[in-house]
């Protein structure tokens, strides 16, 4: 017997309009995965999941794949990211936090210059409508930061710790994070966030899923039909002036500590795509991501996706997640040190976060550089987080001073 309809969703070309994707979105329900002016925005919402437990994921692709079957679709534009999309945000420990799935009522993209409206259900006869840019960037007011889970000098204390197991032998790498408190005057608007984060961090991809919102530099995989493709990110360094610029651009690519991280973090991704790959082109090396405020050791690997392999874009994320790069190795070792040392739950920052189509097509990246708005005082409550990874040699000043680097990234989106 047929799937019973339950939606009509409707793909519209909307020819050369260049409307700047973040300026569409409303205050409330505003999705997001934008870089460098094309991607895909939304608001509305149509349908949401929300899962956990050890299955959590292979649950919501089961629940994607029997939407999309059930649904109605005109789709004249028929590129990766037209038709049905999913925007998805999952928990960095997917069997026990909460992973969240929102189907938006109206979804605008742009790819390669064209750009589309695809509306669902009761939304097909709203109208697309804009935000300028003074309008999001009303002030908020003071600020008032206050310590999250473990105080700076309680944090590097556990830092040292780590470094003490790794020098014991039992792990190679663990990635602790930190949060920051914020408090704000007026209620915190995701949009204004959004505009500063896409302006300062153009390389980045900036994201909004459930009021957790951030430009991430580090792609965890991208599916266009079977070609596969990620970014790893892992070794860093802060920015400087002139000629300390370069010196400290030259420290990081001969660092040796810096390169062991990274080669950690390139590992633990080869060895878990791997297996689902015909072919794997892995760099011998690391490059330089350069952003506004820190550099980074960047790998960019590509495969192409067996084709005997049955995964979807979700099963690949649930076999990937999580990587070196926000864990550490091995694996259990590196999350269960985690869970002893950081003091906090990491809810969805570094896990996935990014969107998925009808055809399986998508993108997903690590949630970093991010803060969850919180509902508490109207709104104008974030709790920001930053995290770097530890091995052997590892400094906890100069680790605290990463965190604080990144921390500042969303810290300059937030002030007046």
């Amino acid at each position: 017997m047929a799937a019973t309809t339950t939606d009509v969703v409707v793909t519209t070309p909307l020819g050369a309009r260049r409307t700047p994707l973040l300026n569409l979105l409303p205050v409330e329900g505003a999705v997001s995965w934008v870089r460098r002016g094309e991607g895909l925005v939304g608001w509305g919402e149509a349908d949401r999941l929300e899962v956990s437990g050890p299955d959590a994921l292979a649950r919501a692709q089961e629940w994607w794949l029997a939407r999309c079957a059930r649904t109605e679709v005109v789709d004249p534009v028929a590129v990766p990211g037209s038709g049905p999309v999913v925007f998805a945000s999952i928990a960095f420990d997917p069997t026990a936090g909460t992973s969240v799935f929102v189907v938006p009522e109206v979804v605008v993209g742009r790819r390669g210059g064209q750009t589309w409206v695809t509306t669902t259900g009761d939304a097909l006869d709203r109208p697309v409508f804009e935000t300028s840019g003074q309008e999001a960037d009303t002030s908020i007011g003071q600020l008032a930061y206050a310590d999250g889970a473990l105080d700076p000098v309680t944090w590097c204390g556990a830092v040292a710790r780590a470094v003490a197991r790794i020098d014991a032998g039992e792990l190679d790498k663990v990635v602790l994070a930190r949060d920051l408190l914020v408090t704000a005057d007026h209620p915190l608007d995701p949009r204004r966030l959004l505009l500063r984060l896409a302006a300062r961090f153009p390389d980045c991809w900036t994201f909004s899923v459930d009021g957790l919102l951030g430009a991430t530099p580090e792609l965890l995989l991208r599916r266009t039909g079977r070609e596969l493709s990620s970014r790893v990110l892992a070794g860093t360094t802060s920015r400087g002036a002139g000629a300390e610029d370069d010196r400290l651009a030259d420290a990081l690519t001969h660092s040796g500590k810096d390169l062991a991280e990274h080669e950690y973090a390139v590992a633990s991704l080869v060895a878990t795509l791997g297996p689902f790959c015909a072919t794997l082109d892995v760099p011998a090396g690391p490059q330089l991501l350069t952003l506004p405020n820190v550099r980074h050791l960047a790998t960019d690997l590509r495969g192409t996706q067996r084709a005997d392999s049955p995964a979807g874009l979700l099963d690949l994320v649930a076999a990937v997640h999580p990587t070196a790069a926000v864990c550490g190795t091995p694996t259990p070792v590196a999350a269960a040190l985690i869970a002893e040392l950081e003091g906090m739950d990491r809810g969805r920052y570094a896990g996935p976060v990014g969107w998925l189509d009808a055809a399986g097509d998508g993108e997903f990246g690590l949630a970093l550089r991010c803060a969850q708005l919180t509902g508490a005082d109207g709104g104008a409550q974030a709790r920001l987080f930053a995290g770097c990874g530890i091995v052997a040699g590892s400094d906890p000043a100069a680790e605290l001073a990463e965190t604080q680097n990144k921390l500042a990234a969303f810290q300059a989106a937030l002030e007046d």
